[in-house]
């Protein structure tokens, strides 16, 4: 699971990077608004943790911005103020979930899996199903009526992010911020070999979706 950390103190930043590392959270820490706002948009997060008193953009501004942009990722706000009309301000801005600092470490753990419960049950994270294809997540097999296929871990990835997306073009860098990372070196051609793969999968089946390339941007999936 992925976790956007945005917290500006950063020995407070480091502690909870630690802890949430250790279990077992793919972390990325950034330490001020505008930089939340921008790994925030980029949708390859399960959760993000958002401070309320940043610099540059405060916490409530990015939370209003990332929800204008249609970025549905769960956000847990943290903040040192206990005020009960500044946890009504962010509820309504979008937080899915509010604690205010200082806080226990159970207690923002278990926050953190109940919002990825939440989440779970919101996009039924066990099966995606798009025209005459279903794949089983968990299960790592794409199924066209009686013809499956298993796929391995960056084309599922790959695969469910297309899914979800369904008709709309997706490009390139995202897929690459998706699949491997701000800071990793993949490239284009990363990203072209695995959708090769997914291809023949999905002749293989004989399905009638199909990853079309447009041409200068990215892919997307039609039936």
């Amino acid at each position: 699971m992925n976790v956007l950390l945005i917290e500006d103190e950063r020995k407070l930043s480091e502690a909870l990077t630690h802890i949430l590392k250790q279990e077992k959270y793919v972390v990325d820490a950034v330490y001020d608004g505008e930089s939340g706002y921008e790994y925030g948009l980029s949708d390859r997060y399960d959760v993000i943790i958002l401070d309320v008193m940043l610099p540059k953009l405060n916490g409530f501004e990015v939370l209003k911005r990332l929800r204008e942009e249609k970025v549905t990722t769960p956000v847990l706000v943290l903040t040192a103020r206990s005020d009960v009309s500044d946890r009504v301000k962010g509820l309504d801005m979008g937080a899915d979930d509010y604690l205010a600092k200082p806080f226990s470490t159970p207690e923002l753990l278990a926050r953190i899996r109940a919002l990825l419960r939440r989440k779970t049950n919101v996009l039924n994270e066990n099966v995606r199903t798009f025209g005459d294809l279903e794949y089983n997540v968990s299960a790592y097999e794409l199924r066209c009526r009686d013809k499956k296929v298993k796929v391995m871990l960056k084309e599922s990835e790959l695969l469910i992010y297309l899914l979800e997306r369904p008709s709309f073009v997706v490009t390139k860098d995202e897929l690459i911020i998706k699949l491997w990372g701000y800071d990793s070196d993949a490239e284009y051609n990363n990203i072209e070999v695995y959708v090769s793969f997914l291809r023949r999968k999905l002749e293989y089946l004989a399905s009638s979706v199909k990853i079309v390339t447009v041409r200068g941007v990215g892919y997307k999936l039609e039936a």
